[in-house]
């Protein structure tokens, strides 16, 4: 192996990858064997030559921008349903994707609209990015009252990088008084959006979402936009798509919505998405109503999955045949990939441990200085979809630093289960319920176990839960805070019983108040030379527990007796300090 140029791996406890058993095979002048049945997997089939031919597709279009701007109000009159009223915390906590007919005032050749409901809260930046590789045009909700905000900007950024999305902006809450457009535009103009209206290429619409001022006209230039791009896709032939979003139904066990982009979904047909598979039991559309088949630009809810996949997966149909071979492979690599990280993290170890050992054996007599490990909070992560635990994971992961971090034991889709509460109290884990209900019988149950259990359908309600509790895992750190102080006049000594003598230093008290039951340090040329606590604090020939300033007295100190001239003793609380990420 050395010969080979594998001398890291080379030692007898290091386990090889198959790529480097295939080499290795290869040096012996061996044949390795390939499992091509292995190999196999399912993709999309390539693009058509000629898209003209093609018929037009619905644009699908994303709603995005800051968090509170009023993109779900907008939805809301857009397809006279009322779904922010239940949004949680006023926040749309997942993605939601929704057809709106287009008037026949309109006067185009498109029918419908499918909309994608983003969330606008930083925690969901993952989700958003997922909904713009899926969208044909975005449409930035900018609130009037409030103008470019910090989600407004990563949604410019999101936009700037792909070419193939067009913008449109809709200034929204128009209706507020006192409001200033031009205040808006010019913002916008420093993010790089050059508005049709300030001269530039991008359209604009001021908008109402709240009263439906201004929505016909945004309708108007979305269609306008769309039949420029013109979309065109193949209705026939098998579906090509992504997954939107996927929960636990009841009833119905795994569900997810699939955006459909290429082909024809019909129920009965087999899908893979990720390593999962499905075969189509039941197609609803937005309004719950059943599909009997789905067309390019449609977003269905599809049930039959054998588990959950996971938002952002491209959804492939095959035959039940092809798709089972193709889920069983992707598995397979999946946990490849898992066994691939533990192999490394093994071999690190045994590397380190066999160094350790050489050290010892040659007897170098090495300081092996050992880095503490971080404290954990570790972390059960259940949500009500898919999306919303990547999401949820994405924002909590990164909070903390060297000293206390998150791990995330494990996530998943439904309601805490009894199996989870044996999982957080083995792993010693706190468990977060975001957006599922809590039985009274498992709340019982978590607290029998001792285990803490958090629930909240807020999103940043968690987040700030998470790092609070983070952050009570730092080491506690004091700050020293002088009361008093005092300066050494002179010293002299005092003979005590057993021929033992005692240093006792003459002293005025400078700042604040001298009190015998705090600590002490003594500063010598500006360093401290010693800590402790007073034995004696005499005024005359009086014992005091506090001393003022200007008072002289006489001090001495437990278990030190090299007091100076000059020297200061200063009296001084231990301040617990506020424990900060």
């Amino acid at each position: 192996m050395r010969e080979a140029g594998m001398a890291e791996e080379a030692s007898y406890d290091h386990v090889l990858t198959s790529e480097y058993a295939v080499l290795l095979a290869e040096e012996f002048n061996r044949n390795p064997v390939v499992n091509d049945e292995a190999a196999f997997d399912l993709h999309p089939p390539p693009p058509p030559i000629d898209p003209s031919t093609l018929p037009l597709r619905p644009p699908i279009v994303t709603i995005m921008g800051h968090v509170d701007h009023g993109k779900t109000t907008l939805l809301d009159t857009l397809r006279s349903a009322s779904v922010a009223k239940g949004e949680a915390g006023g926040i749309t906590q997942h993605i939601g994707a929704f057809s709106v007919p287009v008037p026949n005032s309109v006067g185009t050749n498109l029918q419908k609209i499918t909309f994608l409901d983003t969330p606008g809260h930083a925690a969901f930046s993952a989700m958003r990015a997922r909904g713009a590789d899926v969208t044909d045009i975005v449409v930035l909700v900018v609130a009037a009252d409030d103008g470019v905000r910090p989600q407004t900007k990563e949604v410019i950024q999101l936009v700037q990088k792909d070419p193939d999305v067009q913008l449109i902006v809709a200034i929204n809450k128009i209706d507020k008084p006192g409001v200033n457009i031009s205040k808006v535009h010019n913002a916008l103009l420093v993010e790089g959006i050059q508005l049709e209206a300030m001269g530039g290429d991008i359209p604009s619409v001021e908008i109402s979402g709240l009263t439906g001022q201004g929505l016909d006209r945004l309708v108007e230039t979305i269609t306008a936009v769309a039949e420029m791009q013109d979309l065109r896709a193949d209705h026939e032939g098998q579906a090509c798509g992504h997954i939107i979003e996927s929960k636990l139904q009841k009833g119905l066990g795994p569900v997810a919505t699939v955006l459909l982009l290429r082909g024809s979904l019909k129920p009965g047909a087999h899908l893979i998405a990720g390593t999962t598979h499905a075969k189509v039991r039941v197609m609803n559309d937005s309004t719950g109503s059943p599909v009997k088949a789905a067309v390019p630009g449609m977003a269905v809810t599809v049930s039959g999955w054998k588990d959950l996949p996971g938002a952002g997966d491209e959804v492939l149909e095959g035959s039940e045949q092809d798709v089972k071979r193709a889920a069983a492979n992707r598995q397979c690599k999946a946990e490849e990939r898992a066994m691939m990280v533990d192999i490394d993290a093994i071999n690190v170890q045994r590397r380190l441990d066999r160094e350790q050992r050489e050290r010892e054996e040659t007897d170098q007599h090495e300081i092996t200085i050992e880095t503490e490990k971080p404290h954990e909070l570790r972390l059960i992560i259940k949500g009500d979809v898919s999306g919303s635990v990547e999401a949820l994971v994405s924002a909590v992961q990164c909070i903390g630093n060297e000293s206390a971090q998150v791990k995330i034991v494990h996530t998943s889709v439904g309601e805490v289960s009894e199996s989870d509460i044996l999982l957080a109290k083995t792993s010693q884990s706190m468990i977060v319920a975001f957006s599922v209900p809590v039985s009274r019988s498992t709340t019982v149950l978590a607290a029998a176990n001792n285990i803490t259990l958090f629930s909240s359908k807020i999103i940043y309600q968690v987040i700030e839960d998470v790092r609070q509790r983070v952050a009570s895992l730092l080491p506690t750190m004091y700050e020293k805070r002088v009361s008093g102080e005092a300066s050494v006049l002179q010293t002299f000594d005092i003979k005590l019983s057993g021929g033992r003598t005692k240093t006792i230093a003459g002293c005025r008290v400078t700042k604040g108040v001298f009190d015998k039951s705090k600590k002490a340090q003594v500063v010598r040329d500006g360093e401290v030379v010693h800590e402790g606590r007073l034995d004696t604090l005499r005024h005359l020939k009086t014992d005091i527990t506090e001393a003022t300033k200007g008072t002289e007295c006489g001090v001495g100190l437990e278990s030190f007796g090299d007091l100076r001239k000059d020297d200061v003793i200063q009296i001084y609380n231990d301040i617990e300090l506020p424990k900060v990420l």
